[in-house]
This record gives C-alpha cells, structure tokens and sequence, in this order.
C-alpha cells in the first residue's frame, strides 16, 4: 500500500540511465533556476523605500540612483558567475571556488552560507508570495502563515517527481511573470510619456534632506541588494543543464541579468514616478500595477503571477540545496544520505530536509518577510564575496590570456560584495542578521564533526586484503520463546542449520507459568535445552539481556547469536493488532557489543 502511495505521489521510479533525460534544456531551465533571482523584483524596490520613506518625499529620489548601483553590482555578478561556470561546470559554486582557492576553511564558510541562504529563500519567496496574494484578498491575512506551509509542503512534493516534470510545470507560471511585468513597465512609462509625470513626483534633489544620511543610504542599499539573490543558483546547478552544460548554463545566466535589470530598473523608475511608499497591508508592486491599470483583469493578473513566482521562487533551492548537500556528503561534510539519489533520480532526502527546515523558519517568524530578509542576505553576500576572491586567486595562479580583465571583474565583484555584506552585517545585525553569524559557526563545526566521524570510522574498518582473512568462530545460538508454536519450531529448526550449541530462553511471570513452560517444553522435546527465568515486573527486556550477559561472560572471545522468532501477519494493518516486542528486543540487542542479531520470519496464510 505505501509503495503504491508513493507511486501516486511522485510518479513510477525512473532507471538510472534516464538520468540525461532528466536534464534541462535553457527554456525549462531559466524557470526552476531563475525564478528567485527573477522573484525579487517583487520585494526589491520595497526593499529600498522601507528604509527611505520615513525620511519623506525628498528621500525617494534616492531609490533611482541606488537602483542603478544594485544594476552596475548585478552586471558585475553576471560577468563573473559566467566564469565561474565555464571553470567548474561540475557544479558547486561559491562551495567549489572557494574550497579549491581558498582551503577548505573558506570552502566550509560558502557552504554553510549557501544552505542558510537556500532555506531562507524558500521561506523568504514562499512568505512574500502570501503576502502578495493576501494583499489581493485581505481575508486570507490572518491565515498566511498556514497558507505558506502548504505551498512549501505543495513545492516539495513537485520536486520530489523529478526535474524534468517540475521544470514543466514551474515554466508557465515564470514566463507568465514576465510577460506581466514587462506589460506593467512598458504601459507605465508609456502613461506616463503621453500623459506627463505626474504632479506629486518627488523632486529630484542633490542634498540629503534632513535626517538621510550616508548611513540610512547605505543601508537602503544593502536592503535593496535583496534583488541579487539567487544569481548564484545557475552556476551551483551547471551539471542539470542538457549538453553542452556550461554554453546552455551561460546562456541562462545572460537572460536573467538582462531581464532583471530591465524588470527591477522599470519597477523602480515607476515607484518613483507614482510616488509609492511602503504600506503595511498594500506591496509596493500592488500599487504600481493599481496605478498603471486600475482594479482591473490586468491588476489581478499582475497580482496572481506574482503570488505564483514568489512562491516558485523556492523551487530555486529545490533546485540548488540538494545538490549543494550531496556534493558536501561527497566530501564527508555531510551525512552520506544526501549523496543518493531516490526513485525519480532527483537528490530527495535533501529536498524533504529543505522543507522541513523552511517550515520551521515560517512558523518560528510567523511569515513576516521583514523580519526573514535581514537574514537572508548575510549568507547571500558571504558567499558572493568569497566565490570572487576564489576567482581572483585563480587568475592570479594561472594567468591565461585575458587574465587581467577577467581579475578586475572578479575583483570588483569581490570588493563590492564584501562592502554590502558589512553593511548589512552592522545595519540589520539588531535585526536578526546575528541569528546567521552565530549559526555559520555552527554549521561549520558540524561540517568538520561529520568529517571527522568518517574518517574515524574509515580508519577502523581498513584491512589489509593481503594478510587479514576471516576467522571462523565458535558461537552460542540464544532463542527467546514466548511459549511453542509453529514460529519456535521454524526458529530453532533454523538454528540448527548454522549451530551446535543452542540455548532457548523463557521469561515467566509467575511460578504457576514457568512450572507449566518447563513441563511443555520437555513433553515437546525439540533437542534444545531450555532456560525459565522469572520476572516479578512482568518485564521481558530485562531478563533476556541479563541472561546474555552471563552468556557473554562465560564464552569469553565467542560470538553470540540472538536468533528471534517473528510472525508477519498478512495484511499490514494486522500488525498493529500485536505488540512489537520483537522490534524493541532487536533495538535493544543491535547496541550490544559481539551480538548478532537476526530475525526468522513465519509469514501467516490468514
């Protein structure tokens, strides 16, 4: 039943060999991979004037030239992260750079930050997607963060049908996005060069009003910076693009640096124009689209493809947080589960833990993407900075034709990153960006733990093949029985297969039952000496180990063989009709030290 339940959910398994078939040409590849960077046109420009309106409408003016530098800083990304696919199109990204520049130190440092930053994004995207639907409707408000589970949980399902059926159904949302937002751009400006700018626009102003300062717009800045999140995620996923993976993989990349700029840039320029500020109930994007069209079909779809590439933007770090974790289990800094691949060949025990930990983010920050996005961006930043650094060490070492112009890119891409991550790390660090700070460590003290684990454990199962051989052992065969039935007798007939010396034991209750048990057993006689031991609280466990213990004591060096009698009922609800005494006894047994343990089946017919 579960394994038709599965079926159901996530489609049939898929043979190893269809894995190329599960590639990505660039049309289905700009949605999955694209569409957090793409996302964040939505809560970018918002970003910026949260920070600037409280100032008033003198400060607004300062939304244009500071979105032009986020523009010039996603140039800067866009060139470098083109180089970076074409040196390592295994994959990896800022991980990979960083590990085979820098030492695994720094490698550990992006790794850590990458995972931060791929749940984040779920949370982040999954939250502002609600956000955008609640400002549609605002019945649904008081509901958004359950609403923001279930996409999660919907998100993750999708995912785990692999990537060619996700990609498929994540692309027409994505295109659709883009088709909108390209309309609102193009007929808000057209409005406005028919119509003229309108009267209430800010006027352009080349002194800090009172209370802006360098800081407030530094800070501005830093929080519109927001909208470069997940141009990294195409050069992490380079290996999922059909061949050739690195010309498609930079392809991809071109098309969203143009197509951010142009969507982030135009959303900017019109929230000028209207002279939108940040309302508490209201996105900035659901007024731009009311001014441009009204409460009409157009705004609505606006709204609804928003809520849709919001929300999929997650698929982003579906993408790229299962692949990030198996290449890190790879290298023994995570637990090897995350290296396999399930049944629709996708990296699914990293998808499940994803959700499971954006979940947890949703619930524990109540979907409030104002308090989510100051965590977000450390990790995003950390990890751009020291990809560039990778990059600018690489050059330096190999110095190929071309070398200084593709170093000054890295290098600028490096220094501009690494003076937004200060100044999100002191403006937000009250804000929540500490909650990252302390946790990098952590993850990277985990990281070397698990390392270490492996290797230790490496170390201790090393032979040498040339001189260790098996050794054959003496063994004593140690039978729990509960009384005598068909499951005993196929038990000890097993026994005798593999053994001489076969011991059956019984724990009684009662003197009444260990009388009638002995009595049985020696009418019965099966050619196995059997052992009663009384429990006065009625406890098996206990019982059973003591005796192995003095087993163990007496045999010395010899194996001990706990061989437990099982019957499998017909149908798998039966088995809720028994208690898993069987089950426990196995648990307890398997941390015992020279104890075997095995389980000999009776399958009933009824």
């Amino acid at each position: 039943m579960l394994s038709s339940l599965k079926r159901l959910i996530i489609g049939r398994p898929l043979r190893t060999e269809q894995l190329q078939e599960e590639k990505l040409p660039v049309w289905k590849a700009l949605p999955i991979l694209s569409s957090d960077a793409l996302s964040s046109v939505a809560y970018g420009t918002e970003q910026i004037l949260t920070v600037l309106a409280p100032i008033g409408a003198l400060a607004l003016w300062y939304s244009l030239p500071i979105s032009g530098a986020i523009i010039g800083l996603l140039t800067l990304l866009i060139l470098s992260y083109r180089q970076i696919i074409h040196e390592y199109p295994g994959g990896g990204g800022a991980y990979i750079v960083s590990t085979d520049n820098l030492g695994w130190f720094a490698g550990l440092i992006a790794g850590a930050s990458l995972l931060i930053d791929y749940t984040l994004t779920v949370a982040v995207s999954v939250s502002a997607g609600t956000d955008a639907i609640t400002s549609a409707f605002p019945v649904l408000h008081k509901h958004s963060t359950l609403i923001s589970v279930f996409f999660v949980l919907l998100i993750m399902l999708l995912n785990l049908r692999g990537l060619r059926e996700s990609g498929t159904i994540f692309s027409f949302p994505t295109y659709l996005f883009i088709l909108g937002m390209l309309g609102l751009v193009l007929v808000g400006l057209g409005n406005v060069a028919v119509h003229g700018i309108p009267a209430n626009v800010p006027p352009v102003t080349h002194t800090f009003p009172a209370g802006l300062g360098w800081f407030l717009l530094l800070r501005a800045f830093s929080s519109g910076c927001s909208a470069l999140t997940g141009v990294e995620a195409i050069s992490n996923a380079t290996p999922t693009f059909r061949k050739p993976e690195t010309k498609n993989a930079a392809r991809t990349l071109a098309l969203l640096g143009l197509l951010l700029a142009m969507l982030f840039g135009g959303t900017s320029l019109l929230a000028y124009l209207y002279h939108i500020t940040p309302s508490p109930t209201e996105t900035v994007l659901s007024q731009i689209a009311e001014e441009t069209f009204g409460r009409t079909l157009p705004y609505y779809y606006i709204q609804g493809t928003t809520a849709l590439i919001l929300i999929l933007a997650a698929n982003t770090a579906f993408a790229g947080f299962p692949l990030l974790a198996s290449i890190m289990a790879k290298d023994k800094f995570m637990p090897r589960m995350f290296a396999s691949r399930g049944d629709r060949l996708n990296y699914s025990n990293g998808i499940i833990v994803l959700a499971l930990a954006a979940i947890g983010l949703i619930v524990a920050f109540e979907g409030e993407v104002e308090r989510l996005i100051p965590l977000y961006a450390i990790g995003v930043f950390l990890s751009f900075t020291l990809s560039q650094t990778g990059m600018v060490v690489r050059r330096w070492k190999q110095r190929n034709p071309g070398w200084m112009r593709k170093i000054a890119i890295n290098a600028a891409g490096a220094v501009v990153s690494f003076i937004v991550l200060l100044i999100f790390a002191v403006t937000k660090f009250t804000e929540g960006a500490w909650i990252v700070v302390l946790v990098i460590p952590l993850f990277i003290f985990a990281f070397y733990q698990v390392r270490k684990h492996y290797e230790a454990v490496a170390e201790e199962l090393r032979i040498d093949i040339t001189a260790d051989k098996p050794e054959k052992k003496d063994h004593v065969i140690i039978i729990p029985v509960g009384g005598i039935s068909r499951v005993v007798r196929n038990t000890i007939a097993y026994a005798k297969t593999i053994g001489d010396d076969i011991v059956a034991i019984h724990v009684a209750f009662t003197e009444e039952d260990a009388d009638k048990m002995e009595k049985k057993w020696e009418q019965w006689n099966p050619g196995v000496r059997l052992v009663v031991t009384r429990s006065r609280y009625r406890s098996v466990n206990g019982p059973v180990l003591r005796f192995i213990d003095l087993v163990q004591e007496r045999v010395g060096d010899n194996l001990i063989t706990v061989l437990i009698p099982e019957f499998i009922p017909r149908r798998w609800w039966q088995r809720f009709l028994h208690n898993q005494s069987a089950l426990w006894l196995r648990f307890l047994l398997l941390l015992r030290k020279d104890v075997i343990v095995s389980t000999v089946p009776f399958h009933l017919r009824k």
